[in-house]
């Protein structure tokens, strides 16, 4: 006797799939679902194979950038090997003392100012960083006698809609401004974004940061204020970005003050960091 033909109808999340109309609401939904999971997979994917490379070039621009403000670079140079001049140590910005806490080469400021344990919430924040990490990256750059040459500091602060981060070189007096870079920021273009500019930032080289008595005179504005040198101490305020350039302002006094780098660089003067 032959088999009876099987009509049963077929089973199934596939079936029931294939079963509906082509131009269903419920088939469509669940095409865009499917396509949407797979696209996503295959973004972490790439997200997580390349964050290495991507740590790289971080890293490898950080250098770069550095390099930049100490007047080290120059194009197809070898940046490794151009850096490896810099001696990078970390000081603890409270005792504004040389620190082994923590490993110099791989140590990352800006993460360390997140973790509540390797930082401190500020009450006094003219810079709007909110937190502020206890150890600071500096770079030390000497000369064949061993002596320093030039001291590079990074600095960040919050300019009209992003935190700039940069950083400032000075010469062997930890005083006189060799020169300013900034490397992030998110601020306007042919505004705030000038701060890039080369013709603003060659108004930096030769500035003073400190007053004979210590205080904090460079400053950033429309002009110098009472009783400051301003062929000394006074950068011009960028053309339509007031609230930028007063950002830059901010940061500069706070990094180069109390809060920040000053007592690390007297210390450094007096031969006790």
């Amino acid at each position: 006797m032959p088999n009876a033909e099987n009509t049963t109808a077929p089973t199934g999340l596939w079936a029931r799939f294939n079963a509906m109309p082509l131009d269903s609401a419920p088939r469509t939904i669940t095409v865009a679902v499917v396509l949407c999971l797979i696209c996503s997979m295959i973004v972490s994917g790439a997200a997580v194979m390349l964050k290495p490379q991507q740590e790289i070039n971080k890293t490898l621009d950080k250098k770069t950038n550095i390099l930049k403000v100490a007047g080290l670079y120059q194009d197809g140079i070898d940046v490794e090997k151009a850096f490896g001049a810099f001696e990078p140590r970390l000081v603890d910005v409270a005792s504004g003392k040389f620190s082994d806490a923590e490993d110099a080469a791989t140590y990352d400021q800006r993460v360390a100012a997140k973790d509540p344990a390797r930082s401190i919430a500020l009450a006094n924040d003219p810079a709007s960083i909110k937190r502020q990490a206890k150890l600071a990256s500096v770079y030390l750059l000497r000369d064949d006698a061993g002596e320093i040459e030039r001291i590079v500091l990074p600095v960040h602060g919050y300019g009209l809609w992003s935190t700039l981060y940069g950083f400032i070189a000075l010469n062997a007096d930890g005083n006189e401004v060799y020169g300013l870079r900034f490397y992030a920021h998110g601020e306007t273009p042919g505004l705030g974004a000038e701060v890039d500019n080369p013709k603003w930032m060659a108004q930096w080289p030769g500035k003073l940061v400190y007053g004979d008595n210590g205080a904090v005179n460079i400053g950033v504005g429309k002009a110098a204020p009472a009783g400051i040198d301003g062929s000394k101490h006074h950068i011009d305020a960028i053309a339509g970005a007031t609230l930028t350039s007063r950002g830059v302002d901010n940061l500069v006094k706070f990094w180069m003050g109390e809060q920040g780098f000053k007592t690390f660089l007297d210390n450094l003067k007096k031969g006790e960091a």
